[in-house]
């Protein structure tokens, strides 16, 4: 359950490393079974809002409570333009007026940016039209029927709205006493459990999960590899205790998914539980690094979470730079 600085440097960079093990391997009826059981289909209106429903006013109030020092902390990367094994498909940014465009005074620049942020680059948020299993949305909506070349009808980013309520950092390095987890290295729900003991918060409804795997102080001293193949995440039997909490939003520094798959024929097992099966929208490649030194100096992982979407009509998600608040 180890990962520091000596592991993985013989692997170049953008080589995957070994992975550590991705848990206990799944069959697919197991999955379907699990599917089932965490499923909240039918249960709110509007369904393509999921389990954003669950957050109210008195939630917003509580998250706002918990602030004290008044200390923030953004979460996204920075905006990503250079290839690399774990950037395929790198995002724009180019100037588009150098101030020599229009007539002068004042002068303007103007630049011009995009990104196909459904990768392993760029902070972003899925939404529920991102993710369908068995040919089906959530809700139980044909994916087919949804989304088409002009976009989802059901379940877009531009329905979730913003975000703000109680946000718990599982800060799974921090608790281990390493720098990171190694890539593959999958948490299981003894392991969230362990993690709210340890660092002193309550998983409860309405609220924001973050692992923290390390992931980007692994690729800072070491390099970066193809996480698509190899990276630390959760495994799906901590989905059910997440779903008995009734949490609305989960995220990590890796995009929630332990890699490879330990579940046969599904590649994004935890993308499926929790997009598809309990509404829960996920936020993929934070950056938690600044977060855990301001966790880890203020004595506390829960803090007040923002996050607002772009409107994006018809979007299955949105980059997206989410703020902690202590």
């Amino acid at each position: 359950m180890s990962g520091g600085p000596a592991d993985g440097v013989g692997a170049g960079p953008g080589t995957p490393p070994e992975t550590a093990g991705s848990g206990p391997a799944v069959s697919r009826a197991e999955f379907d079974s699990l599917f089932a059981s965490v499923s909240t289909w039918g249960r709110w209106s509007p369904a393509d809002r999921g389990a954003w429903n669950r957050v109210t006013a008195d939630h917003v109030r509580r998250a706002a409570a918990l602030v004290r020092s008044g200390t923030t902390v953004q979460l996204g990367l920075p905006w990503n333009t250079r290839a690399g094994p774990d950037n395929s498909r790198p995002a724009l940014h180019y100037m588009s007026d150098l101030g020599d465009v229009e007539a002068p005074e004042p002068a303007t620049h103007k630049d011009f940016i995009a990104a196909d942020y459904h990768g392993k680059a760029v902070s972003h948020l899925d939404a529920l039209s991102h993710v369908a299993y068995r040919g089906r949305l959530y809700d139980g909506r044909p994916a087919r029927e949804s989304v088409d070349a002009g976009g989802a009808r059901f379940g877009s980013v531009e329905a979730l709205g913003p975000l703000v309520t109680k946000g718990v950092l599982l800060d799974l390095p921090a608790v281990l006493g390493t720098d990171w987890l190694e890539p593959g290295h999958a948490v299981r729900a003894t392991d969230v459990a362990a993690a709210e003991r340890a660092l002193g918060v309550t998983i409860d409804e309405g609220c924001a999960v973050l692992l923290r795997s390390g992931r980007f102080r692994r690729r800072r001293e070491l390099g970066p590899w193809d996480a698509g193949a190899a990276g630390a995440g959760l495994h799906v039997d901590a989905v059910p205790l997440l779903a008995e909490r009734a949490i609305a939003l989960l995220g990590g520094d890796g995009d929630s998914d332990v890699r490879p798959s330990p579940v046969e024929g599904v590649h994004s097992p935890v993308h499926a539980l929790a997009v598809a099966a309990m509404g829960v929208p996920l936020l993929d490649n934070l950056d938690l690094e600044a977060l855990s030194a301001a966790c880890a100096e203020a004595r506390r992982y829960e803090f007040m979470v923002v996050v607002s979407p772009l409107r994006v009509p018809g979007g299955t998600g949105s980059p997206v730079n989410p703020v902690a608040v202590l």
